[in-house]
This record gives C-alpha cells, sequence and structure tokens, in this order.
C-alpha cells in the first residue's frame, strides 16, 4: 500500500509529459471526497491527533499523586570478616507502601493545569484540522484553475494555428502581406510558450494535491457552494470568531493552565501529610556462628511498621516565593497572549472579509469582461473577413479575450479561496460542517475512563475531596478584552 502510494505521488510530479491526455479515474472526484480522504489518512492531522492522545495521559500522571505506591526490596549480603572462613552474612525482604493524604492542594491543581491544557490541545488540533482542510480545498480549486488554464491555452493555441493556416492561404492570393503572416506566426509561438507553461503549473497543482489529500487528483467536480455557512454581515463573522475560533479558545484554556499552575507553586508553602507502612523479614548468621543454628536464609525475624508523617516547608532561601513570582508571570503572559490572538484573529476575519468582497466583485467585473471580449473578438474577425479589420487587430481581439478568460478563471479561484480562510477564522472549517457522511473525531473518546485506568484505587475520590478543601486559589480568570468587534 506504501509502495502504491509513493508511486502515485511520483507520478503527479513525473506526468508532464502525460498532462495533455491527462488520464483520470472513470468516476468523478468531488471536494467532499477529497476533504473526507484527507481526513482519515492526512499524516499532519493524524499526527497531531496522536499528540492529543498523548496529551490526554498527562490528567493520569496528574492523579497518580493522590494514588499510593507500593516497592518490594530485597538483599542477600555477607563480609568476610578475619580471612579464616569465617563471615557476617545477612538477607531479608519487604514491602512498602506510601499513602499521600493531603499535599496542600499540589495535585489538585496539577490536575486542573493538566485538564486545561488538554482542552488547550483539543483546540489545537481543530486549529490543525482547520489548516488541512483549508489546504485541500486551496489544493483543489488549484488544479480546477490549472485544468482550465490549460484547457484555455490549448484552444489558443489551436485558434492560432488556424489563424496562421488562414493567413498563409490568403498570402498565397495576395490578399494579405507576409507581416501578417510573420504576426500569426509570433502568436502562435508566444501561445505554445504559454501552453508549456500551463502545463507545468498544473503537474506542480497536481503534486500539491497528492501531497496533502494523498491520492492524484482525477476528474474534478466544480466545488460546491459556501455561501449556506458564510454569515450575511461581518459582525456575525466577528462574533462567530470569538466564540469558535481555536486560536482564541486555545490561548484562554492555556491561561486556565497557567493559572493553575500559579497555586501550585503556592501548595508549597503548605504542609503534606502522607501514610507509610512496610513489612520485612530479615535474617543474618555473626562470624562464628553454625549454619544448622540459624543463617541468612534460615531463620528470618519479620518486622511491621506504620506510621503518618508530616512535612512543613520553614525556609528554602526564597526558592518558593521566586517559583510563585515565576508563575504568576507565566500567567501574566498568557493573559496577553488571550488579547494578542483575539486581535490576530479578528484581523484576519477582517482581511478575509474585504478579500471576499473584493473577489466577488472582481468575479462579476471578470465575467462582464469576457462577455464583451468574447462579442469583440466575433465582430472583429467576421469584419477581417470583408476586409474591415487587419490580422493585427484579430490576433488583439483573440489575445484580450484569451485574457479574461483567465481573469476569470483566477478571479473564480480567489472568490473561493477566500471563503474558506474566513470560514476558518470563524473556526466553521470543519469536515462535520463540509463532509457530514464523514464520522467526525472525537477526541474525547480517547480521554474516557482514564480517570479509572490501571492504578486507580477506591479512596481516591476522598483523598482529592480532602486537597481540594486546602487547595490555594488560582486567582480570578481574566476580563474580558476591550476589543470586542472590528469596523
Amino acid at each position: 500500500m506504501l509502495k502504491t502510494r509513493r508511486a502515485g505521488l511520483f507520478a503527479a510530479v513525473c506526468s508532464f509529459g502525460l498532462l495533455a491526455g491527462l488520464a483520470a479515474p472513470a468516476s468523478a472526484e468531488s471536494l467532499n471526497d477529497a476533504i473526507a480522504l484527507a481526513y482519515e489518512t492526512n499524516p499532519t492531522l493524524q499526527g497531531q491527533r496522536a499528540s492529543q492522545r498523548a496529551l490526554d495521559e498527562s490528567i493520569v500522571q496528574a492523579r497518580t499523586g493522590f494514588r499510593p505506591s507500593v516497592s518490594l526490596s530485597a538483599d542477600v549480603s555477607a563480609i568476610d570478616g578475619d580471612g579464616a572462613g569465617d563471615a557476617y552474612r545477612s538477607s531479608g525482604a519487604g514491602v512498602s507502601v506510601s499513602q499521600p493524604l493531603y499535599t496542600g492542594g499540589r495535585v489538585s491543581s496539577q490536575i486542573s493545569a493538566a485538564e486545561a491544557n488538554v482542552l488547550a490541545g483539543r483546540e489545537g488540533l481543530r486549529g490543525v484540522e482547520a489548516s488541512v482542510i483549508q489546504a485541500v480545498i486551496t489544493a483543489y480549486v488549484d488544479v480546477r484553475r490549472d485544468q482550465e488554464r490549460l484547457r484555455i491555452s490549448q484552444e489558443n493555441v489551436a485558434v492560432l494555428q488556424r489563424q496562421l493556416d488562414e493567413s498563409k492561404a490568403r498570402f498565397e492570393v495576395g490578399e494579405i502581406t507576409r507581416t501578417d503572416v510573420a504576426q500569426s506566426e509570433a502568436r502562435l509561438a508566444a501561445s505554445r510558450a504559454s501552453l508549456a507553461s500551463a502545463q507545468a503549473q498544473l503537474a506542480i497543482s497536481r503534486a500539491g494535491y497528492a501531497a496533502v489529500v494523498g491520492q492524484n487528483p482525477g476528474d474534478l467536480e466544480p466545488e460546491p457552494s459556501l455561501e449556506g455557512l458564510l454569515p450575511p454581515v461581518v459582525d456575525e463573522a466577528f462574533f462567530a470568531a470569538e466564540d469558535n475560533n481555536a486560536q482564541i479558545l486555545a490561548a484562554e484554556y492555556a491561561e486556565r493552565a497557567s493559572r493553575a499552575q500559579v497555586a501550585v507553586a503556592r501548595s508549597a508553602r503548605r504542609p503534606t501529610v502522607t501514610a507509610s507502612g512496610s513489612v520485612g523479614w530479615d535474617a543474618s548468621t555473626a562470624p562464628g556462628t553454625s549454619s544448622a543454628a540459624g543463617g541468612a536464609f534460615n531463620d528470618y525475624e519479620r518486622g511491621v511498621r506504620g506510621g503518618v508523617s508530616v512535612s512543613v516547608p520553614l525556609f528554602t532561601g526564597g526558592l518558593i516565593n521566586s517559583q510563585i513570582r515565576a508563575a504568576q508571570e507565566r500567567n501574566n503572559a498568557d493573559r496577553q497572549a488571550i488579547e494578542e490572538a483575539r486581535r490576530t484573529v479578528l484581523r484576519t476575519v477582517s482581511q478575509a472579509w474585504n478579500s471576499l468582497v473584493g473577489a466577488r466583485a472582481n468575479l462579476v467585473a471578470n465575467e462582464e469582461q469576457v462577455r464583451a471580449a468574447r462579442i469583440a473578438f466575433e465582430g472583429v474577425r467576421q469584419e477581417a473577413q470583408v476586409g474591415l479589420r487587419t490580422t493585427l487587430d484579430v490576433l488583439n481581439a483573440e489575445q484580450e479575450l484569451r485574457g479574461a478568460e483567465l481573469s476569470l478563471v483566477n478571479a473564480r479561484r480567489d472568490e473561493y479561496v477566500a471563503a474558506a480562510v474566513l470560514l476558518s477564522a470563524m473556526g466553521k472549517l470543519e469536515a462535520r460542517y463540509l463532509t457530514p457522511a464523514v464520522t467526525p473525531y472525537d477526541p474525547t473518546t480517547a480521554g474516557k475512563g482514564l480517570s479509572r485506568s490501571l492504578g486507580w484505587v477506591p479512596w481516591e475520590p476522598g483523598v482529592a475531596l480532602v486537597d481540594r478543601v486546602g487547595a490555594p486559589p488560582k486567582g480570578a480568570p481574566p476580563a474580558d478584552a476591550p476589543v470586542r468587534t472590528a469596523k
């Protein structure tokens, strides 16, 4: 399978000589198909999902602070006393158990920080999904644009070849001069150069499509309209972005995590209470003692110990205070990151909206330009046949028509990409909106059940409840930023 896919990607890059034919699968391929395939197989997206599953484990790791630890130890030793064969021998084994009873709120705060980091990671996963889907859309419309450009270039070469043949025939009968023929030859040569460039650009676009989607593009259907997902006014786009944009939400969760880390640092000032117990067996043989009377491996004495220890930090040389100040400043930085993310997103929305408005106006203008240029070309060609126009007039009219058609193709592509960028900034460029038939990846599924995974103990909720009662405050959440909308 891997060799087949690599071969397909290689073919997309090296198919320059086959682009005139553009062999494609029999069935048409839609944008929904491309997004669905990338959603299931894109390595960037798959890697981010794996990273998120690894991040989910941080909650389990934090919860282990409420759980007991059990260790087993065993030893055997011998000391040669006087070199005469007498030796001191000992052996032993033991099991020890340690159970935290109160951590000063440290573990509770660590769990809160881990949970916030997981939520921030899920928003990061949403952002990667949006970027991958945006890349798929861009690659899809790029291929369709370049296929149209190639078609226009091929038609241009065919028209100019007929024009050259017609010019040669008219030159033979003396209707036009050698200059007219040379003009037709020059335009045909230029059109062939443009055709070669169009073929190369299509090969590049096909390779980009294969890289992000995972297979070569076939017969691509027209892309579906995104109008139903777009807001009617720009203010709705701003509000949707502030509520749903993954970058803003990830920054807010990151601030929540660093706020919990401040509480972790403050908990170092508080006492910790730990219960411990152990049971062990020891035996020893002193020099000169007969092994028959007992020895290192015969008569074991059992010892059982248990207790509760309380630890209170009295002086750390300023370490704890420094750690608290550092955690507070990191939280301050994360608070500013929220506002930075909000402003960045609002700017992106504004740029995308205005790009979309400009692209739509450009599209309308280009459609009118193509219509008028086609009428003008047909008129000039008919007038040239009766001697009212020169060959150069026909060539110029044909060039204006092809240029207008190329501009129209580019305008359609730019309008669609601008719409996708706006949806991405709004937080709505997701597979659930674009490909309803595909089952969305749920990052919460991997985290379900981890709290009661191997290592969980029944008394963990009780220890957690006690620890939360004495946990240090995490501080107030950041106030809403003054910038809410942009005009």
